[in-house]
């Protein structure tokens, strides 16, 4: 194994050693395991086509929505409504930010979690112990106006591209929230207007061809703190979630979202919905790039279901509380298999 050498970002130093690092190696009972994971045909996970959305057959796509919110937490989605151009732009910028000279890109590198625009790599180099897999472009996106002018000026076409895509996401996120609350039974601003003024932010994610990938994550076991995530991938596999204690490939299909519930969507749905674990895995052949997009309250909303998902059958489940209390906790649990959501369990 090569020693690490102070290079910041994962990706210059890989070039440079072209081995995993130790400091990138996982121990030995909490690696991958890859050969024991389900690489099913299709998807892997439910797909929904949206066309039919805002039309007479609503009810049908809203009763499929809550069904894979109910049973498996992420569904893919297709017909929804982001221009191919648009989705093109963001992978093609993407990866042009990543193949900028070290020089360039360290401009916006930090390692403090709190910068809501910044560079860095693994998770949070501060508190974790084994770093991960990939480098990241942190962006905060809503209300846009108050954050494009920090966000990176190259390349060129940088801020036009991805404040078109975020823009973009923001609207189906919404139109995928309103779905959501009638699926429950609810108003179809409700979960919206639960979530306050509301926050968006994305991560660019970038993950290296990985020399020897049963060693190490892209990310390791966790569940999204946020409301709900939209994920646009380029076409290379990696990312898994987990169904009945098995690792279930995700396949990407082309001009498809992947969709899944965070933990605030399974707070304010009283348990009804269920944000479930994910990772991601890397390969020896490949870059991958991902932009999850993650829609979330804003950090004064008070997290807490609507009256009419308690009752007898469903008393409960966890006491309100801000999702700036929240969100602290998380960070300073880190990426881990266990719920950040049991610790606001009431009593």
């Amino acid at each position: 194994m090569a020693p690490t050498i102070a290079k910041p970002l994962l990706s210059d130093l890989v070039a440079q050693t072209g081995q995993v690092p130790l400091s990138h190696v996982r121990p030995v009972g909490d690696r991958p395991d890859l050969a024991n994971v389900d690489t099913e045909s299709g998807a892997g996970i439910p797909l929904i086509d949206l066309k039919k959305l805002n039309g007479p057959d609503r009810r049908r796509v809203v009763e499929a929505i809550g069904k894979a919110c109910e049973s498996d937490g992420f569904f893919m989605v297709t017909n929804h409504g982001i221009p191919t151009e648009v989705v093109q732009g963001m992978l093609r910028v993407a990866r042009e930010f990543f193949h900028m000279p070290e020089s360039e890109r360290m401009k916006c590198y930090s390692d403090d979690p709190k910068k809501a625009i910044r560079l860095s790599t693994s998770f949070n180099v501060r508190t974790e112990k084994v770093s991960n897999w990939r480098d990241f472009l942190r962006l905060h996106c809503y209300p846009i106006e108050s954050f494009i002018d920090q966000w990176p000026s190259n390349p060129p076409s940088f801020r036009q591209v991805v404040g078109t895509y975020s823009k973009e996401a923001r609207a189906l996120a919404l139109r995928l929230l309103e779905a959501i609350s009638e699926s429950l039974g609810l108003e179809r601003s409700h979960m919206v207007t639960a979530m306050g003024r509301q926050a968006q932010h994305m991560a660019v994610n970038y993950y290296p061809p990985c020399p020897q990938p049963e060693l190490t994550y892209g990310l390791p076991g966790h569940k999204d703190p946020n409301a709900i995530t939209l994920l646009l991938q380029d076409g290379v596999s990696g990312l898994q979630v987990q169904r009945n204690g098995r690792w279930v490939a995700v396949n990407p299909v082309p001009n498809a979202l992947v969709i899944n519930i965070g933990d605030q969507l399974q707070a304010l749905s009283n348990d009804r919905y269920k944000s479930v674990l994910h990772r991601v895995i890397v390969n020896s052949e490949s870059e991958r790039i991902s932009v999850p997009t993650f829609y979330c309250p804003s950090p004064d909303a008070v997290i807490s279901p609507a009256g009419g998902l308690v009752d007898d059958g469903h008393p409960l489940a966890y006491r309100p509380f801000t999702y700036q209390e929240y969100y602290d906790e998380f960070w300073n649990m880190g990426l881990q298999s266990a719920s950040c959501l049991d610790r606001f369990r009431p009593g």
